[in-house]
């Protein structure tokens, strides 16, 4: 059984400004309002998204990141399709093809068609039906969140310096505020998490609203850091995680594991709901290969600062896949599995 947070802790303020604040559907101008993430937290602005193609598109720019976000984001695009079922199905068919990798996105958004797709046969309400189911996801992935938060903070020991890479989500919000109402002192250490420099804002900017010390460095750096024994634990999250163990997140963390194994540091891997069901083994995932131009701007290519020079070619798969023999554990809200055994949470109450 999950055995919740105590409830003497109070709400992480950094979940509560993500919850409220990132993504909505607004019925009165029957729009997905988006807050940008490539602009936050410098700016804080919102794309609204009218219509389905809008939707996929602010998906596919990376106004919104991080595996449920985006999921739910694709998912409350659906409900602009409007009530014509070959629409729906299209609509379903491109906010699919927006980001292949993340598993969340190819859950929420075939259930949220199979919802609309039950109300439109019993005579009721599409929209309806598809706003229902993924709010309740959003509600659900809330709850998630907070208990694989809690599991991993009692990972963690006073004093503890973590190395993570990306944006880890609200499982990492959780984690670190726990263990800090706990009287844990505890520092991040977030790479810059190069282009969009999700580290350098996103996860910084998150810790930073909860009071947790940040020493920024760049993604060459984990190993030398781990070498001079400056880490004392490497935490990620997963875009998608396998029945066998193997994990899939932001291109480099391979790296920061191979280092991590090499020195001795446990690599733990916040799994929120646990591994994907119809991924069996690392050959069932399709790494997405973005646009090489984003590598020659900061924070991509909505940056405004160059940093290559012309004429060169450029290569950017966005995520890598590392194997379960350089995870210390998978940590999800119904406890910690060892990798190779994480096919074990779904049948875990």
């Amino acid at each position: 059984m999950v055995t919740p947070p105590t409830p003497a802790i109070p709400p992480c303020p950094a979940v509560l400004a993500d919850r409220f604040n990132t993504l909505r559907f607004d019925e009165a101008q029957q729009a997905v309002v988006l807050l940008d993430r490539r602009a936050y937290p410098f700016r804080t602005a919102y794309v609204v998204c009218r219509t389905v193609e809008e939707t996929a598109q602010a998906i596919e720019q990376m106004v919104v990141q991080g595996g449920p976000p985006l999921a739910y984001a694709a998912g409350l695009g659906l409900a602009l399709a409007g009530p014509d079922l070959a629409d729906l199905r299209r609509a379903g068919e491109r906010l699919l093809a927006t980001r292949p990798t993340a598993d969340d996105l190819h859950a929420i958004v075939p259930q949220a068609l199979q919802r609309a797709e039950a109300a439109l046969a019993a005579g009721q309400d599409a929209q309806a039906a598809i706003l229902s189911y993924v709010n309740g996801e959003i509600s659900r992935g809330n709850q998630v969140s907070q208990a694989c938060g809690s599991h991993a903070a009692s990972l963690l020991a006073d004093g503890d310096r973590v190395l993570t890479h990306c944006l880890a989500g609200a499982a990492l919000c959780w984690m670190l505020w726990i263990a800090k109402q706990q009287g844990k002192r505890v520092t991040l250490i977030p790479t810059e998490t190069r282009p969009y420099l999700q580290g350098a804002r996103l996860t910084a900017q998150c810790a930073l609203e909860m009071g947790i010390p940040v020493r920024l460095i760049t993604d060459g750096m984990p190993a030398h850091l781990m070498s001079q024994g400056m880490i004392d634990k490497f935490i990620c999250a997963a875009d998608r995680i396998t029945l066998d163990g193997h994990i899939t997140n932001k291109v480099g963390t391979l790296h920061n594991a191979i280092a991590a194994h090499y020195y001795g540091i446990p690599f733990y891997v916040l799994g929120y709901d646990g591994p994907d069901p119809q991924t069996p083994t690392a050959s069932a995932i399709e790494i997405e290969q973005r646009n090489p131009q984003e590598l020659f701007y900061a924070r991509g290519r909505e940056g405004t600062v160059r940093t290559a020079v012309e004429g060169i070619e450029g290569y950017y798969p966005a995520f890598d896949i590392t194997p379960p023999h350089l995870i210390a554990g998978i940590v999800t809200d119904r406890g910690i599995f060892p990798p190779t055994l994480v096919a074990r949470y779904w049948q875990t109450p």
